[in-house]
C-alpha cells in the first residue's frame, strides 16, 4: 500500500507505540477471510461458549477505558460480535486518532451497527487517512441494506489503490445482496478491469466480477467473458492474466471453454 503514515501527537498515536502500518496489516490478515464465518461452533460445547463470552466481558471494559485499553477491545470485536459492543464502538469513529477510527471501523464491519452507517459514508468520502477510508470500504460490504452502492463505486472510480481494493470486494458483497445492485456494481468493475492502473485491483475486480457472474443478465455476461479475455491476451501484468484465465476456467461456460481452446491451438495460449 502507498499510504504514507499519519503524523502522530502526543496526545493520540504517539503514547500508544503502537505501529499503525502494523495493525492496519494485522486487522486486515485477521478479516480478510471472515475466519470466524469459516468455523463451526458447537454451540453445546459449554467450555468454548463461557471462555468467548468472558473474553467480550473484558473487552467491553477495556472500551471504556484509556486508548491502549480501548485498542486492546477493539481487536477483540473485530474478531466477536457482541451486541453490548455496539454503543461504545459507534463513538469511536469520531476519535482524532486514525488508528482508533480504523480499528473501530473494523469492529463496525463484524459488529454491524445500523446507527454507524451514516459516521462510516462520512469516513469513505471525507477522512484524509487512508486507512481508515480502506477499513471502511471493507466494513460496507456488511451493511447491504443501507445506501453503500453508490458510495463503493464512487471509492472504486477515485480513492488510492488500497481503498480501490476493498471497494471492488465490498461491491461483490453488495451485488450479491440484490439483482437490482448487480448491474451497477458489475459495471463499475468492468470499467475498473479495463482501466485501473495497480494490477491488484484488476485482480480483484476479476475475482468480483466472477462472483457476480451467475446473477447477471446474458449481455453482461458476454461483455466479462469478452473483456476477460481481452485480458488474458493483453494485460501487462502476468498475475491479472492468470486470474483471467482462472476465472474464465471456472464459468463453466462450453463456448468460452471453447474460446480457450481455440486460443491454446492457435499458439496464444500455453
Amino acid at each position: 500500500m502507498n499510504d504514507a503514515n499519519p503524523k502522530l501527537s502526543k496526545e493520540g498515536l504517539a503514547n500508544l507505540a503502537i505501529d499503525p502500518d502494523l495493525l492496519a496489516r494485522e486487522l486486515a490478515a485477521q478479516l480478510a477471510g471472515d475466519p470466524l464465518d469459516e468455523l463451526e461452533l458447537d454451540k453445546t460445547d459449554e467450555d468454548l461458549v463461557n471462555s468467548s463470552k468472558k473474553e467480550c466481558d473484558l473487552a467491553l471494559q477495556w472500551l471504556q477505558s484509556g486508548n491502549e485499553e480501548r485498542l486492546k477491545g477493539l481487536r477483540v470485536f473485530c474478531e466477536h460480535r457482541d451486541p453490548r459492543a455496539l454503543p461504545f464502538l459507534v463513538p469511536l469513529l469520531d476519535e482524532p486518532s486514525p488508528v482508533l477510527r480504523m480499528s473501530a471501523v473494523y469492529a463496525l464491519g463484524r459488529n454491524p451497527c445500523p446507527q454507524a452507517i451514516e459516521l462510516l459514508l462520512h469516513l469513505l468520502r471525507f477522512d484524509s487517512n487512508a486507512y481508515v477510508r480502506k477499513a471502511t470500504a471493507w466494513s460496507l460490504g456488511n451493511y447491504l441494506d443501507a445506501p453503500v452502492l453508490e458510495p463503493l463505486i464512487n471509492a472504486l472510480k477515485q480513492d488510492v489503490a488500497a481503498v480501490r481494493l476493498w471497494a471492488s470486494s465490498s461491491l461483490a458483497e453488495v451485488g450479491l445482496s440484490s439483482e437490482e445492485s448487480s448491474f451497477p456494481a458489475a459495471n463499475q468493475l468492468l470499467e475498473s478491469l479495463r482501466v485501473d492502473g495497480e494490477p491488484i485491483v484488476r485482480s480483484n475486480c476479476i475475482w468480483s466480477l466472477g462472483r457476480l457472474y451467475s446473477l447477471l443478465s446474458e449481455e453482461i455476461k458476454i461483455q466479462i467473458e469478452e473483456t476477460f479475455i481481452s485480458v488474458l491476451l493483453n494485460d501487462r501484468e502476468p498475475s491479472v492474466r492468470y486470474e483471467a484465465r482462472i476465472a474464465l476456467e471456472q464459468l463453466d461456460n462450453p463456448e468460452v471453454e471453447k474460446k480457450l481452446k481455440s486460443l491454446i491451438e492457435d499458439g496464444q495460449l500455453v
